[in-house]
């Protein structure tokens, strides 16, 4: 299995009802990334999805713009976050400790 296979299969089992768009598009930003280069591609799935999601889905970088810093702007969208994960049927969620330490 090559690193798209085995990042792909990541994000199947991460998010088994991620929309076939958002889907390649997390795909390419985890293969895409180098600082995910070296990464499981368990974790470069979780990465690539939870950035997706905050950066593409949520309030979180208009948040930034209105002058919230990074660690309010992430505590204002975590919920929103933890909702579209449970849609796209993830077992994990984010939580604020995951936050303190994220990208």
């Amino acid at each position: 299995m090559n690193r798209r296979e085995a990042i792909e299969s990541a994000v199947r089992v991460l998010a088994p009802r991620i929309p076939k768009h958002e889907f390649e598009s997390v795909t390419d930003h985890a293969l895409g990334s180098r600082g995910l280069h070296t990464a499981s591609p368990e974790t470069a799935a979780w990465l690539s999805i939870t950035s997706y999601i905050r950066h593409r889905l949520t309030d979180y970088d208009n948040l930034l713009d209105e002058g919230y810093d990074v660690e309010s702007a992430r505590f204002f969208v975590l919920d929103d976050m933890n909702a579209i994960l449970e849609e796209w049927g993830s077992p994990r969620r984010v939580l604020v400790e995951d936050e303190d330490q994220a990208d």
